[in-house]
């Protein structure tokens, strides 16, 4: 896979959102709603905007198993 980046991924379980309505609460605790929302409106610019489409990704493909293998190796 060219390009991949494994922070991306390790970062939906560490990385807390900067703003927003859910400012402070890890990614992967986003609801699909909010990333539903960026998905139409667009993404935010730089790595989080990579993690949250790759969230939404996960979350829409029913990849959840994913987010809990990855909580447990942090």
């Amino acid at each position: 896979m060219d390009g991949f980046n494994p922070e991306i991924l390790t970062g939906l379980v560490t990385v807390k959102m900067p703003f927003g309505k859910y400012k402070d609460r890890l990614l992967c605790d986003l609801p699909v709603s909010y990333l539903e929302w960026f998905s139409r409106e667009g993404w935010p610019k730089g790595k989080l905007g990579q993690q949250l489409a790759t969230l939404y990704e996960i979350r829409i493909n029913g990849l959840e198993d994913i987010l809990h293998k990855l909580r447990k190796g942090s």
